[in-house]
């Protein structure tokens, strides 16, 4: 049985306040597949990016990484117009996409997101229900 490729996109450069939450993230995603892209939640990552790699250089290998993997899981909460880029190219690739916000007071997803007949949009309000929405996601998707 081939493993399942998953693309997990989230904020870097937009701010990595949630870097904690990513590394749960892309935890339990690992009990679906292959995460190609683990170092969005490693600490040392920081707003400033990656070092020792152009920009250049990251669109390229980000953009291979989008073609080889079979979906895509985003974590939305925190604006960031990389994530929204992977989002459209994604779509674009005909790639499934899921995207998780987060729930809170005043704060709304983009309705470029929200409204996009061609992405799953999942609203959570803890880890226990993040979980839950990853995996029924996870039960839509065959190889």
């Amino acid at each position: 049985m081939m493993t399942m490729k998953i693309y997990f996109a989230g904020s870097i450069r937009g701010g990595r306040s949630d870097a904690g939450l990513y590394r749960e993230i892309i935890a339990h995603l690992q009990k679906h597949g292959e995460v190609l892209t683990e170092h969005i939640g490693l600490d040392d990552l920081t707003q400033s990016g990656e070092e020792g790699l152009t920009d250049g250089e990251i669109y390229g290998r980000d953009l291979e990484w989008l073609r080889q993997s079979d979906v895509v899981v985003s974590e939305v909460t925190n604006p960031s117009l990389g994530v929204g880029f992977e989002i459209a190219t994604a779509i674009g690739l005909n790639k499934r996409v899921l995207c998780l916000f987060r729930k809170q007071p005043g704060r709304r997803l983009s309705a470029m997101i929200a409204g996009c007949p061609d992405v799953a949009c999942a609203d959570y309000n803890g880890l226990e229900e993040l979980f839950e929405m990853i995996d029924d996601f996870f039960q839509t998707v065959r190889l």
